[in-house]
C-alpha cells in the first residue's frame, strides 16, 4: 500500500479519515530519533513483530492497519502500510 516513496496506492485504498491519521503517524516515524520516541502517544502501540516479520516493528493506524518498519542507526527503514487482518 505504501512503499516509502509513493503513497498513491495508500490514498486510493485507505478511507480519507485513515489516510490523514496514516500521514500523521508517518510524520511521527520520520521525526523519531530513537525507537522509544514512538511509544508516545500510547495509541501508537509500538510492537516488536515476530515470525516472518522478525526484526521489524509496527505502530497502529487503527485496529486493521499498521505501519511496519525496520529500525536502524538512521531511523525507520523499509516502511510499509499493511492490512494486518
Amino acid at each position: 500500500m505504501f512503499d516509502g516513496i509513493n503513497s498513491k496506492n495508500a490514498r486510493k485504498k485507505l478511507d480519507p479519515s485513515l489516510y490523514s491519521i496514516a500521514c500523521r503517524k508517518l510524520d511521527m516515524l520520520d521525526a523519531a530519533v530513537d525507537l522509544n520516541d514512538l511509544r508516545i502517544p500510547p495509541s501508537n502501540r509500538l510492537e516488536a513483530l515476530k515470525e516472518n516479520l522478525k526484526n521489524k516493528y509496527s505502530i497502529r493506524i487503527n485496529d486493521q492497519y499498521r505501519i511496519i518498519f525496520a529500525w536502524g542507526d538512521l531511523g525507520a527503514d523499509q516502511v510499509e502500510i499493511i492490512d494486518y487482518h
